[in-house]
């Protein structure tokens, strides 16, 4: 806020007699500002009681009252909130601003003292007396100081105070101390406190006086700041600007004594460094950016850049490692503690143990588990870990797409960090934790970036022994890191991160496995976290198998631990409520702990049926049974295909079709019967979308039985891809799909030949009383299926 000495010429005395000061007066607080007589100042005023104290005098006679406020944060000040004392002021111009505030330009006429204070109008309104200025007789030791203030201000002018040559002019031509001092005070920029003091300050002597010493004070501050200008000036090139202002700081710590903070941190960091265990090159490079935080000024932001990465350079585990456990009998404890079956996962992980045990340090193996969700992928890495005796860290890859998330962003970003990998070894704090990428297949790309083409190098061990973060701008060696990654499916994974992956499958659990599991690890644990105990709850194998069949539909474990929970939580609320009888939960009465079945029985069909052939199939969730249904029409020979089928299944709708019309005569079916009816080829359950090649043969056995309608065996069940020729080629998902023929109670499958081997590696429990039939051309599937 500029302050404006009020003109001779325009100057309005209190003691004239054209002006005539009201014992009373409308109020405006001032926040950060004390007004003095005989100044000129514009204001901006925006509380609604000040604009209507404004608008009061405007219709009177222009005279306010203006006060300081004790507190300048005080949005409606009180009687005790502002000072006695204040200066009258004349409005001599009022704007009324856009966006409602109010611009006047006042004149101080003359000091005042409130007496009183009245807060029931609409605006504050005090009582006053006015504070008229003394005679003071001239004195040497009066113009002694008068001419010590001019001369003060003359000095602060010279050494950059910026004061106005138009408000030295009038100085120099001041003879009244009281105006003198005032002004002065004006000019000064001072705290309201020590302006309100000045103002309080009736007699001319002493309020000069004061102003003098403030006067004194200034000039020392502007001379210690030429000083320190002299001295950065001294030291340094005039050209070099950037330089010349560092060199300033620095010079206005060692006034301030500030410097010794940086010089401890820095050795900090040297330390630290030192101790680090670093790689030569990686501790030279370090060292460098230590030098150039040494040499900035610790509140840039650079700096605090700096400060990060070496905060995140001196924590990495360069040289910390932890120590494996090699007993391969403990490790094999470890994991079948953890979990049930899956043999060959902890097989080949007690097979990385002994080579490790014989040969010493071997490259990080890259375990890709892969299977539906729910069987325990991510929970079998930490059992991993465990047995291992290394720490685990768990990476979740679900939804990423920038690059930057596996590399780390350039540190000349603002908020740049490493990337995942870094801060998973920063997080486990040693340099060979078990890092379990989760839901790898689920990385999406995008114009940021493919993170999938970014793990090629952390996931190749011929590479990744001097990973390069972009952020850390140092190579780290990942060869001691063992790498397991999750993934329910592998079609979605980038064929070259493929490639390095050993691929591990882990098929859905069957129902025997599963009641092993509940008994063994799932209903302990809930009754545990219920808060329930064996004495209070029992629950008969019965009723598991009902809730495995009756209520849940998966071949993970998910929804049947929720359903256990369920049943606990139940319990649990009969004894927290007095019911202390134990409780027996059997296949009996399942349904008053969990209501109704919410899966129907998968079951065959019940009797033998023209053109409908029960099919396998898989899902991301587990095996399920399909039942196709052909039917013929009176028609042109068209194919009309529903339920909500893909492509490739439609496709192999017209290879079966083809195929049985090549072959009418051997199928004994009447030629002219392909030209004379439409054949509709429906799946049920529409809704559910259905695509794949291994209901090829299904769909033509369910075309030859129409055209020739003979029915087909209810009991058996069949899978496999269908050629033009007739060859039945390869399918996938064959545990799934047994389980989900056994679930239905089918006692007979076809299955191509080349599957035999994956019959052979299943449990011999799941398949006993269970027949296989191996086909290699669709007149054997004929030749087993039709009666």
């Amino acid at each position: 806020m500029s302050t404006i000495l009020a003109d001779q010429d325009m100057t309005m005395d209190a003691g004239d007699e054209t002006i005539k000061i009201p014992s009373a007066l409308p109020v405006l607080p001032l926040r950060d500002i004390v007004i003095f007589p005989f100044m000129i100042v514009p204001l901006f005023v925006q509380r609604e009681k000040s604009i209507r104290a404004i608008e009061q005098v405007l219709t009177e006679n222009r005279l306010i009252l203006l006060v300081a406020q004790r507190d300048g944060e005080k949005e409606e000040p009180l009687a005790e909130d502002l000072y006695e004392v204040g200066t009258v002021a004349a409005i001599m111009r009022m704007m009324k601003l856009p966006d409602g505030r109010i611009r006047v330009l006042v004149q101080g006429l003359s000091r005042a003292k409130v007496t009183g204070i009245e807060t029931t109008s609409n605006f504050l309104r005090a009582q006053i007396e006015q504070l008229a200025e003394p005679k003071v007789e001239s004195t040497l030791e009066l113009e002694a100081l008068q001419r010590n203030v001019k001369t003060a201000m003359e000095k602060a002018v010279t050494l950059g105070k910026n004061i106005s040559p138009e408000v030295m002019a009038i100085t120099a031509s001041l003879d009244d101390p009281g105006r003198l001092a005032d002004l002065g005070a004006s000019n000064l920029e001072l705290r309201v406190q020590e302006a309100q003091g000045v103002l309080e300050l009736v007699d001319p002597q002493q309020r000069l006086f004061r102003v003098n010493e403030l006067l004194a004070r200034e000039l020392s501050v502007l001379n210690v700041q030429q000083e320190i200008n002299s001295q950065a000036k001294g030291e340094i090139d005039r050209s070099q600007r950037e330089f010349y202002l560092r060199q300033q700081l620095k010079a206005i710590q060692q006034e301030l004594g500030e410097g010794n903070e940086l010089l401890e941190e820095i050795n900090t960091y040297r330390e630290k460094i030192a101790e680090a265990g670093m790689t030569e090159k990686v501790e030279e490079e370090t060292l460098r950016q230590l030098k150039k935080l040494e040499r900035m000024h610790p509140d840039t932001a650079e700096a605090a850049t700096l400060r990060n990465y070496l905060d995140i350079m001196v924590n990495l585990p360069w040289a910390k490692s932890s120590t494996d456990n090699l007993d391969l009998f403990q490790a094999q404890k470890v994991l079948d503690e953890d979990h049930y079956g899956l043999e060959k996962v902890k097989e080949r992980i007690v097979e990385a143990l002994a080579v490790r045990k014989l040969k010493g340090k071997t490259k990080g193996a890259l375990l890709c588990l892969v299977g539906p969700p729910g069987v325990g992928k991510t929970s079998l890495g930490r059992s991993v870990a465990r047995a291992l005796g290394r720490k685990f860290v768990r990476i979740s890859l679900g939804g990423i797409h920038d690059e930057a998330e596996i590399r780390g962003h350039r540190r000349t970003y603002v908020g740049s960090m490493p990337g995942r990998i870094v801060q998973a070894i920063q997080q486990a704090g040693t340099n060979n934790p078990l890092i379990m990428l989760d839901e790898i297949d689920k990385v999406s790309s995008d114009f940021r970036g493919d993170p999938s083409s970014a793990l090629l190098e952390v996931l190749d061990p011929e590479q990744n022994h001097a990973f390069r973060d972009n952020y850390l701008g140092v190579p780290f060696d990942l060869s001691n890191s063992m790498f397991m990654m999750t993934a329910n499916v592998l079609e979605t994974i980038q064929p070259a991160l493929r490639d390095r992956m050993e691929v591990l499958r882990l098929s859905g659990y069957t129902e025997e496995e599963k009641l092993a599991i509940v008994r063994k690890h799932i209903l302990t644990k809930q009754m545990e976290e219920n808060g329930i105990t064996g004495k209070y709850l029992t629950v008969a194998d019965s009723a598991v198998r009902s809730i495995i069949m009756q209520y849940t539909r998966e071949s993970g474990l998910r929804q049947l631990e929720r359903e256990i929970a369920s049943v606990c939580r139940k319990v649990a609320r009969r004894v927290a409520e007095g019911d202390l009888k134990r409780v027996t939960v059997s296949a009996k009465n399942i349904h008053e702990f969990l209501g109704t079945p919410k899966i129907l029985p998968e079951e065959n069909l019940k009797k033998d049926q023209v053109g409908v052939a029960t099919g396998l199939a898989w899902t991301p969730v587990g095996g399920d049974i399909l039942f196709i249904e052909a039917l013929l029409t009176k028609g042109k020979g068209h194919l009309m295909l529903t339920g909500k089928l893909g492509d490739v299944m439609k496709e192999s709708a017209q290879a079966a079709l083809s195929y049985a019309k090549s072959r009418a005569k051997e199928l004994g079916i009447d030629e002219a019967a392909f030209s004379s009816n439409d054949i509709h080829i429906h799946i049920p359950e529409g809704a559910i979308p259905k695509d794949g090649p291994s209901a090829g043969i299904t769909m033509a056995t369910a075309m030859i039985s129409a055209f020739s309608n003979r029915p087909i065996h209810r009991t058996l069940a069949m899978t496999g891809e269908i050629t033009l020729r007739g060859n039945v080629l390869a399918i996938g998902g064959v545990k799934e799909k047994v389980l989900a023929a056994r679930r239905a109670k089918i006692k007979t499958v076809i299955l191509p030949h080349y599957n035999r081997k994956d019959v052979e590696e299943m449990p011999q429990d799941l398949i006993e009383h269970m027949s296989f039939i191996y086909v290699d051309h669709v007149k054997q599937v004929i030749k087993a299926a039709l009666i």
